[in-house]
């Protein structure tokens, strides 16, 4: 079936599981605003888009979900560059979605053009600039997983206006196949019995536990290892 670009983009999100989303509408982003209607997602009007990261990044926090911020081109979009980098630094799940100016305007100093790939990149997990409705689903799909997998963080996702426009075959990828870097997910034994004799010989441990811990839902673990250890 077609669809258009914006109308892929709320397909996608709500086959994500996303309810709600933080946001505050400009011109790049208006045809995503417009199809928004025709889907089952909360929006919830921000007065101002560092509020929409933050929301995103506490709704990331209080729920386990990702948590989904949205703007317009140029100031809309840097505005959200503090929350964005809160969430880097705490791990936090989030997808930003923000307007481009169109892709053939790209380059030409246009009204709001702003590189925001290049502005996020130190402060996100990847970044995407989406330029033609084809790209829409694939790019969205990867955002989520990104953004939930490993170590949680941001995503951002510029779109550019006219592939939020262009109508195309909507296919939804099912399975994301990503290259690079696979560590294992379990310690060698050795290792462990290696930690074991450590935290043994130690005088005076402790345990200092981190959010990781929440993500992975390991509570009842540590705390059953901090009772036979009798560590603090």
């Amino acid at each position: 079936m077609l669809k258009s670009g914006a109308e892929i983009l709320w397909e996608c999100l709500v086959r994500e599981g996303v309810e709600v989303v933080f946001g505050y509408p400009g011109g790049a982003i208006m045809p995503a605003y417009d199809a928004m209607l025709n889907y089952p997602v909360h929006h919830v009007l921000v007065r101002h888009e560092q509020g929409a990261a933050h929301m995103a990044d506490g709704y990331a926090r209080a729920t386990g979900k990702v948590g989904v911020a949205i703007a317009t081109s140029g100031p809309g979009a840097t505005n959200l560059v503090t929350g964005i980098a809160t969430a880097m630094m705490d791990s936090s799940p989030i997808v930003c979605i923000t307007g481009q100016v169109a892709i053939t305007a790209i380059g030409g100093d246009a009204f709001q053009e702003t590189d925001v790939t290049g502005i996020t990149l130190p402060i996100t997990k990847h970044n995407y600039l989406v330029s033609s409705a084809s790209e829409m689903a694939e790019v969205v799909r990867e955002a989520f997983y990104i953004a939930r997998s490993g170590r949680p963080g941001p995503v951002v996702i510029d779109i550019c206006k006219n592939a939020q426009i262009e109508k195309v075959e909507f296919e939804y990828p099912e399975d994301v196949e990503l290259p690079g870097y696979h560590p294992p997910q379990h310690a060698p034994l050795s290792d462990v019995q290696h930690a074991a004799e450590l935290i043994n010989q130690a005088e005076r441990p402790v345990i200092l536990a981190g959010h990781g811990v929440l993500k992975s839902h390991a509570m009842a673990e540590l705390m059953e290892f901090a009772t036979k250890t009798q560590t603090p």
